[in-house]
């Protein structure tokens, strides 16, 4: 499987799904949150790439709860993980080799 990189917007989403099912406007505000305020997804944003990360199989939709049934949640796949993971990977690679270079 090739892995290509992931935008900022990809990778957070991912990242707010790491821990369990969560539903748009959740992903969010969690996106807000772990970027300190710095990174906002829109709606568009984040319903274009929701349904973009379905059809790559990173991503599944499920029902909620009774009371949920009306949001949308959203649930890695095995691929998702595998995705995140090795994004992860190389990011870390990347501040790594500035470290080397920059003399940190």
């Amino acid at each position: 499987m090739k892995f290509e990189p992931l935008t900022e917007s990809y990778f957070y989403i991912l990242l707010c799904l790491y821990d369990g099912p969560n539903h748009g406007y959740g992903i969010m505000q969690d996106v807000l949150q772990l970027s300190d305020n710095r990174l906002r997804i829109g709606s568009g944003t984040m319903y274009g790439a929701v349904s973009n990360m379905i059809k790559k199989g990173w991503i599944i939709e499920i029902k909620g709860s009774d009371e949920d049934r009306r949001k949308r949640l959203y649930k890695l796949t095995d691929q998702g993980y595998e995705i995140l993971s090795n994004e992860v990977i190389r990011l870390n690679e990347l501040v790594q080799n500035a470290s080397k270079v920059m003399g940190r």
